[in-house]
């Protein structure tokens, strides 16, 4: 490793908070997932159980991580509504309501954040804000759940203020902001694929105590960090960051998974900084919003592989002492590692040529980057012989499929003459659930989703784009993200989504996704094995009941703990594991009442001493059944 990257003084990560408190979304602000405590090990595992149960009565799905300040829990559901509960117990101290409106989406809430803003008793010394559905920031007292009065408007901050029209709410918000250097740092989901003009990708930041505006990055106006002017809104259209951020107070370095800019399969009308900045990680300073340093992950990205992971902020090992670093993984599968305060690589990057030929009006990339210097998480390519079938005829389709489409490897182009198949699809590699560190043994733990997408792009103008044009009498579309999108003001509507058999099957062979653990010290793989089994699949949605390991994940991340375990929940078949960090074998695995998409975390009881494990059992975007649940494990007493 180049040792003109290393500072001697740097005494390694100092993000982990003082208190031991998990008060950020991935505990720490680098979101490594990772707690030091060792009360629950792989010898005892097996013992744990329910200690207790609580049910919010909010309507599923929920991806929520809780956070933990002292013996309190703070939980979002669906619907933005805030629960503090008692750590030990699960009981109810105080619930918060912001009641939403004019929702356009069916997005859910992945956490809230924490800020301590003095020392004291007095109302919101300490806070919570949540960023909502609704697309508003909001700030309570985390002792009572009162709104903090001094905090923007009657404790709220309106997130709409210089986007322009939206009266169908496609925008609003589902990750947790960023709290750093008492600032609150917030980007914005978008209703996928509607239109060019969509809102604003631009990122803000107010400040923490009264929510006054700070700074505006809104890459259409680039060296302009203010408000826009009365009459005019930030640049509509450009990528955003609906993902979980990532900071290092101590840099004053603030960083963001960029999406793609909209709409995701057709890019010849997107401006020089789109280009620029799409698919992106990029590092702003705090301070006033300005780039410290990006890298692109994908050169104009025209497969919606936005990118979707938490950058995650590690302790890179070299010979010359540790690397203050940033994990990169994206939904194609690739590992980037960088210098998080330089943006060098800290591992091999090469550009290699891809696959041309995009529709009329578009173009391709000549070359794309690969991580080469690290491992990938799941597959990026398939032949017909991967294709799969519950009983012979569905294999067959899926075959003739596979030769009536166009497939050229990873990043084949878009087609409007014949279906296309990308590989992965959009849901990954890895996605929001991102990897979790283990920086005693330097093992990276990422998951991945390995099912292919087949769509195709139809010109806008033809019989056949009509249903992708209709819309209810909100305005919002009958055919949503992930079937099709009208991509309002390009040549042509998207139509397709996940490539599945006609019994409702992934056309390629299992395992559809697996758990890879990675050296960092060396970037080689130490396992991989497949994660979830079929019990709560089949065809047509049916639930067989096979218990049979065929990799299954859907989202979430994963916990990773002292003692050296691996805890993960976001598998379809509804079970909540434990592993070996060292070498994935099985020790748990507990029937939950619902499935989860969440990531699980862990804390030590103020009272007790114990060790728990909380989870948000939220139901999944794939089952109808109402996920409310929040529930805590822990050894038997």
């Amino acid at each position: 490793m180049p040792a003109s990257n290393v500072d001697p003084g740097y005494q390694g990560y100092a993000m982990v908070p003082e208190s031991g408190d998990w008060v950020d979304w991935g505990r720490d602000m680098g979101g490594t997932r990772y707690v030091p405590y060792d009360e629950i090990t792989p010898q005892n595992v097996g013992d744990l159980e329910v200690a207790w149960t609580f049910r919010t009565g909010g309507a599923g799905p929920n991806q929520a991580t809780p956070l933990q300040v002292g013996n309190t829990l703070y939980v979002c559901t669906r619907d933005n509504r805030i629960f503090a509960l008692n750590a030990e117990t699960g009981e109810e101290l105080w619930n918060f309501d912001p009641v939403l409106t004019n929702l356009a989406n069916g997005g859910g809430c992945r956490g809230v954040s924490y800020f301590q803003a003095s020392e004291g008793e007095e109302l919101c010394a300490a806070r919570v804000i949540t960023s909502t559905r609704d697309a508003r920031l909001v700030a309570v007292d985390a002792r009572t759940g009162e709104r903090c009065p001094g905090f923007g408007t009657d404790g709220e901050v309106d997130l709409r203020v210089g986007m322009g029209p939206d009266e169908a709410g496609f925008q609003y918000n589902t990750s947790p902001a960023k709290v750093v250097n008492g600032m609150i740092v917030v980007g914005a989901a978008i209703f996928d694929g509607q239109s060019v003009d969509e809102p604003s990708g631009v990122i803000r930041a107010y400040d923490a105590v009264d929510g006054s505006f700070r700074w505006a990055w809104d890459m259409g106006r680039p060296g302009i960090n203010t408000e826009p002017a009365e009459g005019e809104m930030y640049t509509p259209g450009t990528p955003n960051v609906w993902s979980v951020m990532s900071a290092d107070p101590e840099l004053g370095m603030v960083y963001l998974p960029i999406g793609n800019a909209t709409p995701d399969y057709f890019g010849g009308h997107r401006t020089p900084e789109m280009e620029e900045y799409s698919s992106s990680v990029v590092a702003l300073n705090v301070a006033d919003g300005s780039v410290a340093w990006h890298f692109q992950t994908l050169h104009h990205d025209i497969w919606d592989y936005d990118v979707a992971s938490q950058p995650v902020l590690i302790d890179f090992p070299s010979a010359d002492g540790p690397i203050p670093a940033l994990v990169q993984p994206t939904k194609r599968g690739e590992l980037f590692v960088f210098n998080r305060e330089t943006g060098e690589p800290l591992t091999e990057i090469e550009e290699r040529p891809v696959t041309q030929g995009a529709v009329e009006g578009d173009y391709t990339a000549e070359t794309q980057p690969f991580s080469v210097g690290m491992p990938r998480l799941g597959s990026n390519h398939i032949e017909e012989s991967d294709m799969w079938g519950l009983t012979p005829l569905d294999q067959l389709i899926c075959r003739l499929q596979f030769r009536q489409s166009r497939y050229e490897g990873t990043l084949t182009p878009p087609s409007d003459q014949a279906y296309t198949i990308f590989t992965p699809g959009y849901f990954g590699g890895s996605n929001w659930g991102s990897v979790s560190y283990d920086p005693e043994r330097n093992i990276l733990i990422g998951t991945s989703v390995d099912v292919p997408n087949r769509m195709r792009l139809i010109p806008t103008d033809s019989p056949e784009a009509a249903r992708f044009h209709e819309v209810d009498e909100r305005g919002m579309p009958i055919i949503g993200p992930g079937v099709g999108a009208p991509q309002r003001g390009t040549p042509y509507v998207q139509d397709g989504g996940t490539w599945l058999s006609p019994l409702g099957v992934p056309c390629t062979r299992p395992p559809f996704g697996n758990m890879t653990a990675i050296d960092m010290e060396t970037q080689e793989v130490v396992w991989e094995r497949p994660i979830g089994t079929a019990r709560n699949g089949g065809p047509f949605g049916w639930k067989l009941g096979l218990d049979i390991e065929m990799g299954m994940p859907l989202n979430g991340g994963s916990l990773v703990t002292g003692s050296g375990l691996v805890f993960f929940a976001g598998s379809q078949d509804g079970y909540f594991r434990a592993l070996s960090t060292e070498t994935g074998e099985e020790l748990w695995r507990i029937d939950m009442p619902t499935g989860a998409t969440a990531t699980p975390m862990s804390y030590i009881g103020a009272e007790s001493g114990d060790q728990f494990i909380a989870l948000t059992a939220g139901g999944t975007f794939q089952t109808t059944e109402r996920g409310d649940y929040i529930i805590a494990y822990r050894l038997p007493r």
